[in-house]
């Protein structure tokens, strides 16, 4: 029985009432009566107005109490922590121990509220430790060193396995003060600050060589890195390391088992908070029988060429990549002019589309509800029932604007002058549109600039003779852009879409779905705007196209509807299945609103 349909069969055994019973004691704990509670695979996390608790929660002997726990744990994080201060954090080490820190603070003020907690919690903490416990051979070493600084602030002792490594022992004396000092973290704020201290006396102790009595047979596995570079044999007999700067033992026989490993270990996760899926899911756990064909006779030159190629572009690290939120902070003049040169665009395809949507749809309403406004059929039950406490309904969504559009724009240095200036009125209008109709909407742009410390990074791997054949973006950092996120009127920030550098689409993409795929809604869109292939400055143009076709592979399964926008350049109908090409860039609007208003009247 597997971990799904034994979460299954703990929600179904009562109809369904456990998972009221949680939303309830959500709304309890948190205060807020609008809160709900849903169970997903990639779990656990905390959205607006929503509690997504992990559908797989425990192993073959599912428990309530580890449900609950997670509930907990989380309506803690809602009500004590700042969410959007930790969201801000670049993915990587720092942020998962800040989020290590935080969730024993928002655990201990829970357990200060409600004493009962702490059974659950505990339940929990178990729960974690047998997931660590099944994992650890799979862990990079920075995932490792993160569990065992959680084990610390728990006052949990070390497994045999978990106290083998020397390592990561000599990491936890060397950051013994600082993790001490986590412990008396009062806020989200502090318990960021406390995670950069304990990475920086990590990175201290790897700077002073302190590592030179212990051995590896594998390459080294970094601090700095999102991937594990290798494999091993057995864990029992080698220990792992932390230097930066530590000589790497290349085994090139087992190249394809080490890029094997490092995709394993990008899908593992452990600890009381963390989940083992997530974007890198969506990243890779397809497989892309589209791509692989289409790419057989790439691979098959490689193979000529003696060399293997990965189907995905891995960058070396993402620590050094930024995610800009520019939301509402655009110069209101250059907005407003911005606004009317779009709205005399789309404003014919607006109103058609607007009396096309009306024609659809019909008043629906949830009754029995806690709040809302009064429904008169309940007024008798509230008069005859003292105890009667749901007289109100809501208003369901609209059957045909339950829709959530990304637009995400390529900013590659290639999209300069002309381009751009039309790209930017073009989502513009998009945007502002939509933003009218009532439609969930977002505003996304990517490129890529060479990052001086990601530079620094990679000539220690190089010298140090790392094996990084199974790499694709060396000394690029990604620049993330939001213009308008999903949830705020604002659109001002559309008037600060510029250019950079290069286009890694890919992955760009894969950061875009994963945004658009936690929006509640009956479908899902997703259009592209590029001007030709993807590319970065470092690698290799085969497995940048090869990375694309298995992003978008990957994402259509997922039931996101995909298009690919072509300006002045046919290169989308050789990635997109859905596409469009403008050949004349004053067409761009119209063309794409009106291919949108079409997809958005389907059923």
């Amino acid at each position: 029985m597997s971990a799904t349909h034994a979460a299954r069969a703990v929600r179904e055994q009562d109809g369904f009432e456990f998972e009221s019973t949680l939303g309830k004691i959500a709304r309890v704990i948190t205060g807020r009566y609008g809160i709900s509670v849903a169970f997903s695979p990639d779990g656990p996390r905390v959205e607006r107005g929503r509690i997504v608790i992990p559908d797989g929660a425990a192993d073959e002997t599912l428990e309530r109490d580890v449900l609950v726990g997670y509930l907990d744990l989380l309506a803690a994080r809602a009500k004590h922590s700042s969410l959007d201060a930790l969201a801000a954090q670049p993915r990587g080490v720092a942020a998962d121990l800040a989020q290590v820190i935080e969730d024993r603070r928002v655990a201990l003020l829970l357990i200060e509220s409600y004493p009962g907690a702490r059974w659950f919690l505990g339940a929990l903490r178990s729960h974690a430790a047998r997931q660590a416990a099944q994992r650890w051979p799979r862990l990079h070493w920075r995932d490792r060193l993160v569990w065992r600084i959680e084990r610390a602030l728990w006052d949990e002792a070390p497994t045999a396995v978990e106290a083998q490594s020397h390592s990561l022992a000599a990491a936890l004396h060397a950051a013994g003060d600082s993790i001490e000092a986590a412990r008396t973290s009062r806020s989200s704020a502090e318990s960021i600050e406390r995670a950069q201290a304990i990475i920086e006396r990590v990175r201290a102790l790897s700077a002073g060589g302190a590592n030179n009595m212990m051995f590896t047979t594998r390459a080294a596995e970094d601090i700095e890195t999102d991937r594990a570079a290798a494999t091993f044999e057995s864990f029992e007999s080698f220990d792992d390391t932390f230097a930066l700067d530590a000589p790497l033992a290349a085994d090139g026989a087992h190249v394809e088992s080490a890029e094997q490993a490092a995709a394993d270990s990008s899908n593992e996760a452990v600890g009381m908070g963390r989940s083992p899926l997530g974007a890198a899911a969506l990243d890779e756990d397809e497989d892309g029988e589209a791509s692989e064909t289409s790419d057989a006779g790439e691979r098959a030159l490689h193979r000529a060429a003696g060399r293997a190629r990965p189907r995905l572009s891995v960058p070396l690290a993402t620590e050094f990549d930024v995610e800009a939120d520019l939301t509402g902070t655009g110069e209101p003049a250059a907005w407003r002019a911005l606004r009317q040169a779009a709205r005399a665009q789309t404003a014919p395809l607006k109103d058609r589309l607007e009396r096309a949507l009306s024609a659809d749809e019909r008043i629906r309403w949830r009754r029995e509800q806690e709040r809302g406004e009064i429904d008169r059929a309940a007024l008798a039950k509230l008069a005859t029932s003292p105890g009667y406490r749901t007289p109100f309904r809501t208003l369901l969504a609209t059957k045909g604007r339950d829709v959530a559009i990304t637009l995400l724009l390529d900013r590659s240095g290639s999209m300069a002058g002309r381009k751009i200036e039309l790209a930017r009125l073009c989502v513009a209008a998009l945007a502002d549109a939509l933003t009218q109709l009532s439609f969930e909407c977002e505003v996304l742009g990517y490129s890529s600039l060479e990052c001086a410390p990601m530079q620094a990074l990679f000539e220690r791997q190089r010298v140090a003779g790392a094996d990084l054949s199974g790499y694709n973006r060396f000394v690029e950092r990604l620049d993330l852009k939001i213009y308008k996120r999903f949830g705020s009127p604002e659109l001002s920030g559309l008037a600060c879409i510029d250019c950079g550098y290069e286009n890694p689409d890919g992955e760009a993409l894969a950061w875009a779905a994963a945004r658009l795929a936690e929006q509640r809604a009956a479908r899902r869109i997703l259009m592209v705007f590029s001007d030709g292939y993807p590319s970065t400055g470092d690698g290799d143009p085969q497995v940048l196209r090869s990375d694309l076709r298995a992003r978008v592979a990957a994402i259509g399964a997922r039931g996101i509807e995909l298009v690919g926008v072509g300006i002045l350049t046919d290169a989308v109908e050789w990635f997109y299945p859905h596409n469009i090409v403008v050949s004349r860039l004053g067409e761009l609007a119209s063309t794409v609103m009106g291919v949108l208003s079409r997809m958005l009247l389907e059923r």
